[in-house]
């Protein structure tokens, strides 16, 4: 099985713009992001896929493999998509672009689920986290998932799911962390597919495979995620990396 990471890479983000090329630690954040992904040795082929002449050039001088989007793309999928056709792969995992701290317990935990999976029964897979701060919970920001009893998610939702009208004490709410792992036609399948109802509605590119009836894998992980969004997370990141290195 030849295993392909992709990292979408957009200059314009709307909260911290222009934060992949944002320093941390002397290194441009989608720079580290790449070399991270390289360093796991997890992948035959690392790639990024970029509407940014500048983090294209970034890219190429060090001297990774990047692909310049040709059209506008909504989000991260879509624009890995674009690209999956021209590569060699049965699996592409698509990697954050500001997720520099990448967690390679939870990407093998990913890939196994698919060597595992003879009958290919799983047209993709992510990772979900054990949530129980009350703010994390209500945070929209935060994406949170339900499952079925073999780990299938069910829904996602920047809502609180499930509602809790049992005030079940014991009730436990999971928040999904956006990194995915696809098989090459499931990712091609979404390309070709047209934006659905429910993606529309909560802005999650996710629900149009469920709402074309795919199945998506979730994977329990204690990893908590360090994606970088707005300027405290970058400053936050910024402590992290000195604790590392330290």
């Amino acid at each position: 099985m030849k295993i392909v990471a992709m990292i979408p890479a957009r200059y314009d983000s709307e909260r911290l713009p222009g934060k992949l090329m944002m320093d941390l630690g002397g290194i441009p954040i989608i720079l580290r992001t790449y070399q991270s992904v390289i360093r796991s040795g997890l992948f035959d082929d690392v790639f990024v896929v970029t509407d940014s002449e500048m983090i294209f050039r970034l890219i190429k001088k060090n001297g990774g493999n990047v692909f310049m989007s040709s059209v506008k793309h909504d989000n991260g999928s879509d624009r890995i998509a674009e690209f999956a056709s021209k590569i060699n792969s049965d699996l592409i995992l698509n990697v954050q672009g500001d997720e520099p701290f990448i967690d390679k317990s939870s990407l093998e935990k990913l890939i196994s689920v698919f060597i595992d999976d003879d009958k290919k029964n799983i047209d993709l897979a992510s990772i979900m986290q054990l949530i129980t701060n009350e703010r994390e919970i209500l945070s929209p920001n935060n994406v949170k998932v339900v499952v079925d009893k073999n780990n299938f998610a069910m829904y996602f939702s920047r809502s609180i799911i499930p509602f809790n009208r049992s005030k079940d004490k014991n009730i436990k709410y999971f928040k999904h962390i956006g990194v995915y792992a696809f098989r090459k036609e499931s990712l091609l399948y979404y390309y070709k597919s047209k934006s659905t109802k429910l993606e529309k509605l909560e802005k999650l590119e996710q629900l149009r495979f469920l709402e074309n009836a795919k199945k998506i894998k979730m994977v329990l992980t204690d990893y908590e995620g360090y994606g970088i969004d707005v300027m405290e997370d970058l400053i936050n990141a910024r402590k992290i990396l000195d604790e590392k290195t330290s």
